[in-house]
């Protein structure tokens, strides 16, 4: 592998572990020590977006030859999600929300598509004409776009981009193909424990208006000698009459006999 690369990556907190230094045991095609670490990588990542940006990094070492450096970025379609960019450096980052900008392009069309992309020549290549005629001014010729197989978790894709003209040859579409499948069980991996931590996070905001919304009712059962049923009744009135929301206006009434903020105790 190329030493500008790894110093590259080393420089961004990206090393890789001792089973993996050896260039003789990186190459495209052998993925016995770059998928055990993408597993590790998901581990030590704080989010998806956390992960993605390592990587693309990743990717740029994996994919690049000493001759052909690629920039990386990758776009990840989650439902009800906007598209997520992570990238390998600002150059590849710029590319990527140019593309989006237009809402289509080579990278997008394989995500979406989950069929690879392959533009040899972005002066020729007549599928996209705005957006190449956009990052012209970007010395980028050639594009490849590889879909990740996130089987219905998300749309993915790998956005690998080089300032050489049919650069990606078919043994580099070949590795790039490999390096997506491996990639493919760590970010599913990533993708569902996102899913469960917003569902966690959706759990507990739900729990901390409950517990508002049950302490204000508690106090206007209190001021009003009223049920619960009733004062729940006397909150919706106020919401819907003040167009607020009820957790707002259980806020308020419980902010009017506290100036301490209620917390929900989980324990």
């Amino acid at each position: 592998m190329n030493d500008h690369i790894s110093s590259s990556l080393d420089s961004q907190g990206i090393s890789l572990p001792s089973s993996a230094t050896e260039s003789d045991n990186l190459v495209p095609g052998r993925p016995d020590n770059s998928a055990l670490f993408l597993q590790d990588l998901v581990l030590d990542s704080l989010d998806v977006e956390h992960f993605l940006n390592d990587l693309a990094r990743f990717a740029v070492r994996y994919l690049s030859e000493p001759d052909r450096e690629v920039l990386c970025g990758v776009t990840l379609l989650r439902p009800r999600h906007a598209e997520t960019v992570a990238s390998s450096s600002e150059a590849a980052l710029t590319l990527d929300e140019i593309q989006y900008s237009f809402g289509d392009g080579p990278c997008l069309t394989a995500a979406r598509t989950q069929e690879m992309v392959h533009v040899r020549d972005t002066r020729t290549d007549e599928r996209w004409p705005e957006y190449f005629t956009a990052i012209a001014e970007h010395s980028i010729l050639s594009i490849l776009g590889v879909p990740i197989p996130l089987e219905g978790e998300a749309d993915c894709a790998l956005n690998l981009y080089s300032s050489t003209a049919n650069a990606f040859t078919s043994e580099a579409t070949h590795a790039a193909g490999v390096f997506a499948h491996e990639a493919s069980s760590s970010l599913r991996l990533a993708v569902r424990i996102a899913h469960l931590s917003d569902k966690q996070t959706h759990l507990n905001a739900a729990l901390e208006s409950r517990t508002i919304i049950d302490l204000a009712a508690g106090i206007i059962m209190g001021q009003n000698k009223c049920s619960q049923a009733a004062a729940i009744k006397i909150l919706k009135s106020a919401s819907n009459g003040r167009n607020m929301k009820l957790r707002d206006i259980a806020a308020r009434v419980v902010s009017s006999v506290s100036d301490q903020t209620p917390t929900t105790h989980f324990d």
